[in-house]
């Protein structure tokens, strides 16, 4: 599949933007790898398999500064205009969000380490039953707005978006059934709030997801269709999250 309609007169450009879109491709699937590994560990307990996926999150992110330098080189070198311009700018987006899906990923292995590596006893498992249908709903999102970036499918992208809510819908069941549990045993909240870090996390990925059909749209069409900016806020997320846990607990008591 070309990556631009026509050839370029110098064919070091099209050998450069063609390395820059196969490396974005290669840390997609880093990504998604990635995220499966973490989902896998905590179903399974495995805390060797977490602590390696936590090791290799540091692939993703030195892919992530050889694509920026890439970028900045081509830009600099060829100085691009029109589609190739946007090719570029809307890789460079998408390495961004890639990037963050490995965090997130290495986030709920990280959760998991605090599950189960603690002296404490494992958590029921009423506390984890939204984490699988959530991890799969953003497993799918994640594998499908890879597809369409690979394919340049605009109506598999354009799906990818109008479908958003289904995973924001799971996270908001999920996150009022764990305050549920903490209402009605208090002994639940420390592993319950490593849940909801976990639970975050997923959602987090479907927000990248669809930042990247939305990059995908732009790469293809032109036509910006963002609605909204993702800004990295994981931190001030999670502790939000602890807050209004902490503000609802407080108010049943």
């Amino acid at each position: 599949m070309p990556i631009s309609p026509e050839a370029h007169t110098v064919k070091q450009f099209d050998v450069q933007l063609a390395n820059l879109r196969n490396m974005v491709l290669e840390m997609g699937g880093l990504a998604e790898d990635q995220l499966k590994r973490a989902i896998t560990a905590l179903d399974e307990e495995d805390l060797a398999a977490t602590r390696e996926t936590i090791s290799r999150d540091c692939i993703i992110n030195g892919l992530q500064l050889k694509a920026d330098e890439e970028c900045i080189s081509i830009i600099a070198l060829r100085q691009p205009l029109g589609s190739d311009l946007r090719l570029i700018m809307s890789l460079a987006s998408i390495v961004t969000d890639l990037e963050r899906i490995g965090d997130s990923a290495k986030k709920i292995a990280r959760m998991t380490l605090h599950i189960y590596d603690g002296v404490g006893s494992p958590p029921s498992a009423k506390l984890l039953q939204d984490v699988k249908p959530m991890a799969q709903t953003a497993d799918d999102m994640l594998h499908n707005c890879l597809d369409a970036l690979a394919q340049l499918d605009v109506p598999k992208a354009l799906n990818i978006i109008n479908n958003d809510t289904e995973l924001d819908q799971e996270f908001q069941v999920a996150l009022m059934r764990l305050i549920t549990y903490m209402m009605e045993d208090p002994r639940t909240i420390g592993h319950a709030i490593n849940v909801v870090f976990i639970i975050k996390a997923l959602e987090r990925i479907g927000d990248h997801c669809k930042n990247i059909a939305e990059h995908t749209v732009y790469l293809v069409e032109g036509k910006n269709i963002q609605q909204r900016r993702n800004i990295d806020m994981n931190m001030v997320d999670a502790f939000a999250l602890v807050r209004d846990v902490r503000s609802a607990l407080k108010s049943k008591k």
